[in-house]
């Protein structure tokens, strides 16, 4: 007597070529949305648009975290104020000033550019500016953050900032 299988033809073929693409298609996942293009950094911005709106006012909460409440922020294109520095006449400038005038910094910019040479002083009593020295010179990237944390630090290695 011949065996009986309770299976059905249709069971036993092999998928068609079309029904297997069909398979395959069901089971990859769902093509990636196309990527949202970056927003522009804000150090891209142009130089004096950049410090103005980001920095500027970035720099003025860092400081003011730090016991700095009359602090007064500015940007301006001047002469540098370190006697015998006749170089370039005229130079960017972030200058801070607090305690009522007594205590000032100069963060600056001879290139217009924040990825350009920096350079920092900073002057006690309303007197003549110290050396000027390199600021930030071993950075590939000049950040909105960076910039505000080596004036801070900075700051705080002169003991300006809090008790030391």
């Amino acid at each position: 007597m011949a065996e009986e299988t309770n299976q059905n033809p249709a069971e036993e073929q092999p998928a068609t070529p079309a029904e297997a693409g069909e398979e395959k298609a069901a089971k990859k996942p769902a093509a990636k949305a196309p990527k949202k293009e970056k927003a522009p950094a804000v150090e891209d911005k142009p130089f004096s648009e950049f410090i103005q709106q980001d920095y500027l006012p970035t720099l003025q909460k860092a400081l003011a975290t730090q016991g700095i409440e009359d602090l007064f922020l500015k940007l301006e294109k001047q002469k540098i104020p370190v006697a015998g520095f006749d170089r370039d006449p005229d130079c960017w400038q972030v200058i801070g000033n607090w305690n009522r005038g007594s205590r000032q910094f100069n963060l600056y910019f001879p290139q217009e550019d924040i990825q350009g040479q920096r350079g920092f002083s900073y002057a006690e009593n309303r007197g003549q500016p110290s050396t000027i020295e390199p600021f930030l010179i071993d950075e590939r990237k000049v950040t909105l953050d960076l910039l505000v944390f080596g004036v801070v630090q900075r700051l705080n290695g002169q003991k300006w900032l809090g008790r030391n």
